[in-house]
């Protein structure tokens, strides 16, 4: 492991220093009140996570310690949380993905808990078990529902046993191309090939017409393996004209499971998405309750413990399990925004062995909250990573609106990570309201840099899209490409 050191860029009333060991401390008073469910918790993770985890943390009077790499030294994380260690390199296979340096770090700076966000280690049971093995609490599931749960063909077998409705295919990893093609034979086109260890949008392709079936399913396995060091796939019927919807859960270890409400998250690039809201709009009374019963049995089935998302797809009044997500998720903050629960205050209570501290009665979802996901990418170039010097960085301000960012003028966007700059969040009494003030929110918002390009302009285009504003688009909205889309000149 590295030495840390001080970022050389304080934020303003505090001072660091290095402490023996290469920790460095910012030496923040502890708030005063209840006994928090940890002394110390390590945030192994980065960016606007990073920062979300340090300041549920801060107001339950737990100190943070942030893990991070080199190319995070002068990290808006690393400011904020009240120690630091870096891991190493830039590279997040020598850092952040590297787990002997992440628990090293945990145990030198005497955490109790290792909160993991999302991505990186987060849906990796073997970490979570190492985590158990050194004392260490996994602020998530127990590995092995994780381990179950993170194949996703295993996955469909378990929640189609416990009576969610899943898409024709494949319970099982396809054992080569005789099986596939007998498979598609059977459930015929469009089809989707899944890596079985997939996830946050990455390992499938679609599959439309049989000469393209074999070639296909070779580079996803290739894919897969290069990616998830695992080449396994799965194979499922595909929905040209579905939405996405997930459900969000919260269980402990007392063996109270609920529901905290759906979101929509049709809006996607290359299965990724970039706009969510909640609660989804069109949808029947009957196909609401009929997702958050499911994602709740689900969760049972499974002995699930912490915070976690159930992903369907819905088309017209029929659902799809796609898969569960055993994590907090990206899109959070809409969830926490239209119900007034913070997420991971519940995620550290339940690790702590406490109840959840609601129940599903209490949780009566208010108006609407709408996420738009900003970019260091090019819309124009299919979305590919346009990263650079954030040379001016003017987030917008204004009542209900909400901004996750780690970015800040004179930080580089690292270009060993996602692209991800900022989420604005705004909520408002209905969706009209709320799309109107994300709309401002957005023409508000100034990034700008050298080399830097933003999805704020096509994301301003989404909002002005008929579909779109009726609450009709499905996950084929961005398919064509963002030509299609309204031209909207900055306000």
């Amino acid at each position: 492991m590295g030495t840390s050191r001080t970022p050389s860029t304080e934020a303003p009333g505090v001072s660091g220093h290095t402490t023996p060991g290469g920790v460095a401390e910012n030496g923040r008073p502890r708030p005063t009140g209840a006994r928090p469910p940890f002394d110390t918790v390590l945030v192994a993770n980065r960016g606007e996570i990073a920062l979300r985890v340090i300041r549920s943390c801060r107001e339950l009077g737990i100190r943070t310690v942030v893990a991070h790499s080199a190319a995070d030294d002068d990290s808006a994380a690393v400011r904020a949380a009240d120690a630091s260690v870096r891991i190493g390199p830039g590279p997040s296979r020598r850092s952040y993905l590297y787990a002997p340096a992440v628990i090293e770090a945990a145990l030198s700076t005497g955490a109790q808990a290792v909160h993991p966000g999302y991505g990186f280690l987060s849906e990796d049971p073997d970490f979570a078990e190492i985590c158990a093995d050194n004392g260490l609490v996994f602020v998530g599931p127990r590995p092995e529902v994780m381990a179950e749960l993170g194949d996703k063909a295993l996955a469909r077998r378990r929640m189609a046993a416990a009576g969610l409705p899943v898409l024709p295919g494949t319970t099982e990893a396809v054992r080569g191309t005789d099986e596939i093609v007998e498979i598609a034979s059977r459930i015929g086109f469009p089809l989707i090939i899944k890596a079985s260890a997939g996830g946050g949008g990455r390992g499938m392709a679609v599959v439309r017409a049989a000469d393209d079936l074999v070639p296909t399913y070779r580079a996803t396995r290739a894919a897969a393996r290069s990616t998830f060091g695992d080449d396994s796939v799965y194979v499922e019927r595909y929905w040209d004209r579905a939405r996405h919807v997930e459900v969000q859960v919260l269980a402990d270890t007392h063996g109270t499971v609920l529901h905290l409400g759906e979101r929509d998250c049709s809006v996607q690039r290359r299965h990724q998405k970039l706009v969510e809201e909640s609660p989804a709009p069109g949808l029947s009374a009957d196909l609401r309750s009929r997702l958050c019963e499911y994602a709740v049995r689900g969760a049972r089935a499974v002995g699930y413990t912490g915070a976690g998302t159930f992903e369907f797809l819905v088309q017209g009044e029929e659902i799809a399990f796609i898969e569960m997500n055993c994590r907090i998720q990206v899109e959070h903050p809409v969830t926490e925004m239209v119900t007034g629960v913070d997420i991971v205050r519940e995620q550290l209570m339940v690790a702590a062995g406490h109840p959840v501290s609601l129940s599903q009665r209490e949780i009566v979802p208010r108006g609407v909250a709408v996420e738009c996901r900003v970019n260091a990418e090019d819309p124009d170039l299919d979305f590919a990573p346009r990263p650079g010097l954030v040379s001016e960085f003017v987030p917008p301000g204004g009542p209900f609106v909400r901004v996750d960012t780690a970015a800040y003028p004179g930080w580089r966007v690292p270009t060993e990570y996602d692209s991800l700059l900022a989420k604005v969040v705004v909520w408002g009494p209905d969706r009209a309201q709320a799309l109107s003030r994300m709309d401002r929110a957005l023409d508000e918002f100034r990034v700008a840099g050298p080399g830097l390009r933003t999805t704020v302009g096509v994301l301003r285009r989404v909002l002005a899209e008929p579909t779109f504003r009726a609450g009709t688009h499905t996950t084929a909205l961005l398919a064509g490409g963002v030509d299609r889309l309204p031209v909207v000149e900055p306000g």
